[in-house]
């Protein structure tokens, strides 16, 4: 049976919202599943994602395969890294604190760029351009012209 990480979609018309499941991979896009392991929603600013990393890892684990947009879900939230990290440790090129040290240090430097970012874009929402006044000169040719 080839299992799926995948999205299911909910929410009304034009206001998806997505919950994060484990699926047969023959199963329809919104029917059965075998477990929900998060939530996504687009249409908040920014995305709100909530994810059980340690059922996601597990479900990798075992050889269930991401579609495209999940797996950039799991990318940004590190669990493919931690992933990666784990396949080391199995393979005996470091320990495990090694590789937990590794994935902290990685997960306070996304945080920093997460929150730089977001402050970046509540700056540039504030600062408005002033707008010019128009010249006397072309308010004197608008009014010729009508």
């Amino acid at each position: 049976m080839a299992v799926k990480i995948r999205l299911q979609r909910h929410g009304s018309k034009k206001r998806p919202f997505y919950f994060i499941v484990v699926a047969d991979a023959r199963a329809p896009r919104d029917g059965k599943f075998i477990q929900k392991i998060g939530t996504y929603n687009p249409s908040a600013q920014p995305a709100a994602i909530q994810l059980d990393k340690q059922k996601a890892l597990d479900w990798l684990q075992k050889g269930a395969q991401p579609t495209d947009t999940v797996r950039r879900i799991l990318s940004y939230k590190g669990v493919l890294y931690l992933k990666h990290l784990l396949r080391g440790v199995s393979l005996g090129l470091f320990d495990e604190a090694t590789a937990m040290g590794k994935f902290q240090k990685w997960h306070e430097e996304h945080e920093g760029t997460i929150k730089r970012k977001q402050e970046e874009a509540s700056k540039s929402r504030r600062v408005r351009k002033p707008v010019a006044p128009r010249k006397v000169e072309e308010k004197e040719k608008e009014e010729e012209n009508n």
